[in-house]
């Protein structure tokens, strides 16, 4: 999809929404866009690791999210202007009933004038009975009209809505629905909690619900609790 064509979508999208959200985030002003650090809820420091485990649809699921040791330069077009990004790379499997089913190299970058923390894009590798089927869901910025989402802000604040992807393939978006929550799971009992509902204009209807603790990260992520992390 071109960017003219992508444009025309997400006008289509906003446009059905009931309440906007916001997509513009002016990252071009950014004098940094770094591959470390973190913020209160989300962690670009390589080694650490988030392991949630749950049912979904009366099927056992496990998801590994590691922060590894690499990054990847990305450049992209933002109001006319050429950014280029040093991102980290987060991998996310995922196994339903001891199966393989996705294996994801997702690309973060952090401003380091504000702390919010950017997603963008990944490389997708859908699994069935041990081989790879399809890249569905896979996408860039700076590729096909995509462009940068937010994925964390520094701060948190209740009723807070924004596109986390921003691509033909992704437009999921998020909103602040609670904070200050305690949240037991698995690996413990986390206080100052924030919920996130999230959605997209790709599904309709579509609701998932995400839990984040500080100096933690996700540790809810609808069926799937935390169970393990460091």
């Amino acid at each position: 999809m071109t960017g003219l064509l992508l444009s025309v979508a997400i006008s289509a999208a906003m446009n059905s929404a009931p309440e906007d959200f916001t997509m513009d985030f002016r990252i071009e002003h950014c004098r940094r866009l770094v591959p470390n650090g973190r913020n209160d809820y989300f962690s670009l420091q390589p080694g650490k690791f988030l392991r949630l485990e749950g049912e979904e649809d009366g099927e056992s699921v496990e998801v590994l999210i590691t922060v590894l040791d690499q990054t990847r330069d990305i450049d992209f077009m933002l109001n006319g202007e050429m950014v280029h990004a040093r991102a980290r790379v987060i991998r996310e499997k995922e196994w339903v009933d001891g199966e393989l089913v996705e294996i994801s190299r997702n690309y973060f970058t952090r401003c380091a004038d504000t702390g919010n923390i950017y997603y963008l894009g990944e490389d997708v590798d859908i699994y069935e009975d041990g081989e790879i089927i399809s890249h569905e869901g896979a996408w860039l910025a700076g590729e096909d009209g995509a462009m940068p989402g937010l994925i964390m802000p520094d701060v948190f604040l209740l009723g807070a809505r924004y596109f986390q992807e921003i691509a033909p393939e992704a437009m999921d978006r998020a909103e602040h629905v609670a904070m200050d929550l305690t949240v037991n799971t698995p690996a413990g009992e986390f206080e100052h909690c924030v919920r996130i509902k999230e959605t997209s204009p790709l599904e309709p209807g579509d609701v998932s619900i995400k839990m984040y603790a500080p100096g933690v990260g996700m540790i809810f992520d609808d069926g799937l609790k935390l169970v393990d992390y460091n």
